[in-house]
């Protein structure tokens, strides 16, 4: 029986949300660890996060660092897709029960990094979403790809090809448990 992308999307969060909460604290610190010695390898000022969902990885630490000394933004949504705002408080709950920074005039088109949640992750380092659509479309905006970073809380990851054209591909992906780097197969685990 051939993989789906729709399969692949029911088991990843199926097995994100029977993760154990008592650990949750210590996987977030594990990837944050790591998501913060690799961001020091690259410069960068112009820096793309997310505000977590509660089962989604917990970054919220390290974009407290990042905000002393970078550029930080967030997604303010728009019709089906969303622009980047500049992070500051409050963040107010909004539509899909994400959280949004105030919205801007100034027209962000620049961004260094991107460090995006998935849901699983393909062969090809091609993100799994919820199927809205919303960070493809972003990114199929910009006329230079960022360096992308995808974050998952539990490693969701198929070698097959399951992705379409269009699907936002990363860099790296980092959980709290594995690193794979684009181009390279083999999954490195631990810190």
């Amino acid at each position: 029986m051939t993989l789906t992308k729709e399969t692949f999307r029911k088991n990843s969060i199926k097995k994100i949300q029977n993760l154990h909460t008592f650990n949750k604290v210590y996987r977030d610190a594990l990837l944050e660890q790591k998501l913060l010695r690799l961001l020091k390898k690259y410069k960068h000022k112009n820096i793309l996060v997310y505000h977590p969902l509660p089962f989604e990885a917990d970054i919220r630490k390290s974009i407290t660092k990042m905000r002393r000394k970078l550029n930080v933004y967030v997604p303010f949504m728009e019709g089906e897709s969303f622009k980047m705002v500049p992070f500051r408080l409050p963040l107010k709950k909004k539509k899909f029960g994400i959280f949004e920074a105030g919205d801007t005039i100034r027209n962000i088109k620049k961004i260094d990094i991107a460090i995006v949640p998935s849901i699983g992750v393909d062969g090809d380092l091609k993100r799994i979403g919820f199927g809205k659509g919303m960070y493809d479309r972003f990114f199929a905006k910009l006329k230079k790809k960022p360096y992308t970073i995808f974050v998952q809380p539990v490693l969701c990851y198929t070698r097959e090809s399951i992705c379409d054209s269009y699907d936002v591909e990363a860099d790296v992906l980092i959980t709290p448990t594995a690193e794979i780097f684009k181009g390279h197969i083999a999954i490195k685990k631990g810190n």
